[in-house]
């Protein structure tokens, strides 16, 4: 009796996999030197697929089923083994379960900043993060291609080297997909397409299929934000709106300074009007202009030029000389500011403009000390 208990336990006639973990990608079938008969059932469950070895070679491969292993079934196995009509006896080959359901909510992230060179705000560093999904698609090549003779192969074997390549490519279209820095946060779906995009191509090498990537959050200095923040706000103002507020206020001021009363109010009420009035003037100008096809306008009177200014690396205007003006009396104009009119080689520093000089000439100095 225990002699033909040991001849029973030489054949295996079962062959099946059920997984007891989450992560496992491939595990090999251990046979601990047994021998697989002529007839053996083979059972490959739903998200699986049974994958032969053969002396190092890449042998049958089955889906999902259950199957009676003979010649009929192994076709490369039994070309291999130089069965030309059939086998009786036993034969040893290496079988691997490669798991091909979908692994979810793998983690990946920038360990090191990813520097930019961006249009506006020049050389900086970002990080991102996110998730992807993966599959197996491919069970030969991944197993040639990654597993080699690894009998338990887990998703964090996959992991580390997805990652590298998902920096990689990160960094890549970041700074391929012409998006400004200031926009990655309300196009962190495009940048996940173009992504997912590079990276699918790569891995379905390896008999990977990338079903999900996302990047759910880019990252920037504080600094760069508030920046950021500063021109998003001062890129929505309009400046002749603002102008009109600040020289009312100023003139507002200057009446409650020297006493206030009637006096004052009226004498603020004018100037605002005066503006009122000039910037209204500019409108119509501007519409007749319009109107007309910009065709026939006679060039600039004399000490009436039109300048542009910078501010914050954006241009802005043109302004005519009353506003600029008033722009210079309320320190929104400095002699630093660069400016530039038609005629003019390249912009230049108001103060060192002749037309402008005088207008800061004309700020009284500070009060004598009591």
């Amino acid at each position: 009796m225990g002699l033909f208990n040991k001849l029973r336990n030489e054949f295996i006639d079962i062959i099946e996999w059920l997984d007891p973990t989450n992560d496992t990608i491939v595990h090999r079938f251990e046979r601990h030197e047994n021998e697989i008969k002529n007839g053996a059932k083979l059972t490959v469950r739903e998200s699986q697929v049974a994958v032969f070895i053969n002396e190092g070679q890449l042998a049958d491969v089955f889906l999902p089923g259950m199957y009676s292993l003979k010649t009929e079934n192994m076709p490369i196995l039994s070309t291999l083994k130089g069965w030309k009509y059939g086998f009786n006896s036993p034969f040893k080959a290496e079988v691997y379960f490669v798991n091909t359901k979908q692994f979810i909510d793998q983690k990946w992230g920038t360990k090191n900043p990813i520097i930019l060179n961006d249009d506006r705000f020049g050389m900086l560093e970002i990080r991102a993060f996110g998730t992807y999904a993966y599959r197996v698609g491919d069970a030969g090549k991944f197993i040639k291609e990654i597993v080699g003779t690894d009998g338990h192969f887990t998703t964090e074997e996959v992991n580390n080297q997805l990652r590298s390549i998902i920096v990689t490519r990160v960094t890549d279209a970041c700074g391929e997909g012409n998006v400004p820095v200031e926009k990655f946060a309300g196009n962190v779906n495009e940048i996940s397409e173009l992504i997912q995009g590079k990276i699918k191509t790569e891995m379905e090498e390896y008999g990977i299929n990338i079903t999900k990537f996302l990047v759910e959050n880019i990252s920037m200095p504080d600094d760069i934000k508030k920046e950021i923040f500063e021109y998003s706000r001062l890129d929505k103002l309009n400046m002749q709106k603002l102008t009109q507020f600040k020289t009312a206020k100023a003139i507002e001021n200057v009446s409650n300074q020297e006493g206030g009363g009637a006096g004052g109010f009226m004498g603020a009420g004018l100037g605002f009007g005066m503006g009122q009035g000039m910037f209204n003037q500019m409108n119509n100008q501007n519409q007749q202009n319009m109107n007309n096809g910009g065709a026939g306008v006679p060039p600039p009177i004399p000490g009436q030029y039109k300048f542009f200014i910078a501010v914050n690396g954006a241009q802005q205007g043109p302004y005519e000389m009353p506003v600029l003006q008033q722009m210079i009396t309320s320190k929104q104009v400095t002699q630093q500011t660069m400016v530039w009119r038609e005629g003019m080689a390249a912009w230049a520093a108001a103060g060192t403009v002749p037309e402008l000089s005088s207008f800061f000439g004309a700020i009284p100095p500070p009060l004598p000390p009591q």
